[in-house]
């Protein structure tokens, strides 16, 4: 098993092939097709525009990381949303997409419900407060679940997760598959980034060596070209339903075990639209939920500077009100308090805030997210009690935020 549990050599490998495989002729005038026809579709603010060319670049990026990882015969781990980074000497792009979680590392593994496999891991010497190892259908619906905070580790660590068409029986840690399984997609979701270790995964497929060979260039270049196509319509899907909405409001809402939603975990939609002396006041009581997060996002799905920018910020790093309650102030500015989110210069941007592992019995009744705007020269007076930081404060924080995240992207130089 690799010493690093996110860049392993398999990665690697798969980043490198995925670079590849963007420079097929299919694959680039689906690049430029995808591009164009989304752009039209969207109609962005001069704003959104602007990020346009990076966002896109990330996405059709993941959807060749995706893409290429879909033969349950010859399963691998891969980690489909990574920020930009160097290998070989060469660019590898970012692959954000989906409205990303930028406390989460997203990996995927093919799964065939007639085949049996083993995933085989390490936990870390600190384990994540949410962790899951999800089992989709083709439509991203659960077939089953894992949580992987509570399932059986070995002393030293170590894991195996049996997956078949079998019931459990007396195995410890089983996923059922069947005839609608799919994929995992696995969150590994690190709350104090300079802590939480996330797991270390390996997948092996049981039984005879395949029958039937990979897939050539030309198909997998083919397959390429269907998910960049999905990609910008799931997120041009999910971007309508929020611009149809008036801006600087919410919708509370629990997931549904269907379009990669977490089963069990709370959503909270908006979009924010706020001009240079303003801020978007974020106020949020967690329901006892253990975990929570407000990234903001542009309509592309693809979130901001989330390394060296506070531009989304978890319960982990926040601070809290005396009253237990968490107030974040989104704004272009940097309002003097501890809970900045950072808007990079997107004015108008994506808010989905996420909420999970609520004690037993569901989140209690004061579970809210409510968002008001407030000018910049008033918020002071409007947030009497929100925890302040100065500027060596902020340094901190960012240098803090910093080298907690390269802990899952060591090919940056600190």
């Amino acid at each position: 098993m690799s010493d690093h549990p996110v860049a392993t050599p398999m990665q690697h490998e798969h980043e490198l092939a995925a670079l590849e495989l963007i420079d097929h002729p299919l694959v680039m005038q689906a690049y430029r097709d995808v591009g164009a026809a989304w752009l039209e579709r969207a109609k962005p603010s001069d704003t959104q525009r602007a990020w346009f060319e990076g966002a896109f670049e990330e996405v059709m990026f993941s959807a060749a990381i995706w893409s290429s990882n879909q033969d349950p015969l010859r399963p691998k781990v891969t980690c489909i949303t990574r920020l930009e980074h160097e290998l070989d000497g060469q660019r590898i792009p970012g692959s954000r997409w989906g409205i990303d979680n930028p406390d989460s590392i997203y990996r995927v593994i093919p799964i065939s419900g007639d085949e049996r496999y083993e995933i085989r891991g390490r936990v870390g010497a600190n384990r994540m407060t949410e962790n899951y190892f999800t089992l989709w259908d083709e439509n991203m619906g659960t077939v089953d679940v894992l949580n992987g905070r509570t399932m059986a580790v070995e002393d030293d660590g170590s894991f195996v997760i049996t997956v078949d068409a079998d019931p459990a029986g007396d195995r410890p840690n089983h996923v059922q598959s069947g005839a609608t399984a799919h994929e995992f997609y696995i969150r590994d979701v690190m709350s104090d980034w300079g802590l939480d270790d996330p797991n270390h995964l390996e997948i092996v497929r049981l039984g005879e060596a395949p029958d039937t060979p990979a897939r050539t260039i030309d198909e997998q270049a083919e397959l390429t070209v269907q998910f960049m196509q999905h990609y910008a319509d799931f997120t041009g899907r999910m971007s309508h339903g929020t611009m149809k909405r008036p801006p600087n409001e919410f919708a509370l809402a629990w997931s549904a075990d269907h379009t990669g939603g977490l089963r069990n975990q709370v959503y909270v939609g908006g979009r924010y639209e706020i001009t240079d002396d303003e801020a978007f006041v974020v106020d949020v009581s967690d329901g006892g939920a253990e975990y929570f997060t407000v990234p903001i996002a542009t309509m592309w799905g693809t979130t901001l500077d989330i390394v060296d920018r506070t531009a989304s910020m978890n319960k982990a790093q926040a601070a809290p009100n005396p009253d237990g309650t968490y107030t974040f102030v989104i704004a272009g500015r940097d309002p003097g308090v501890h809970n900045w989110i950072d808007t990079c210069g997107l004015a108008d941007g994506h808010l989905t805030l996420r909420m999970a592992e609520f004690p037993e019995g569901g989140a209690r009744e004061d579970l809210s997210a409510l968002g008001r705007v407030v000018k910049l020269d008033e918020l002071a007076r409007e947030l009497p009690d929100a925890p302040r930081v100065d500027a060596d404060g902020r340094a901190a924080q960012l240098a803090e935020r910093r080298a907690g995240y390269l802990r899952r992207l060591p090919e940056v130089a600190v």
